[in-house]
């Protein structure tokens, strides 16, 4: 079963790749305080998307060294 995440494009500069910010909510087990948390992925961008796109990106056997995920729908 293939990981699905959905974030922001921050970055596309790169030929084919992009930069794609995710943002979730991580909950404390004991206080139950809220916090976010954002995490980058170099991801793999034959669509074109453009920064600011809000974007589905989906896990897939690597592309390349830093590449691991791919841009599946811009929403």
């Amino acid at each position: 079963m293939k990981k699905h995440l959905t974030g922001v494009v921050k970055s596309d500069k790169m030929t084919k790749s992009a930069t794609v910010v995710v943002t979730r909510f991580k909950v404390h087990p004991k206080y139950l305080k809220r916090t976010k948390v954002t995490k980058s992925y170099t991801v793999h961008n034959e669509i074109g998307a453009k920064q600011g796109d809000e974007v589905i990106i989906e896990e897939t056997k690597p592309i390349s060294k830093n590449k691991n995920w791919q841009i599946t729908k811009i929403l």
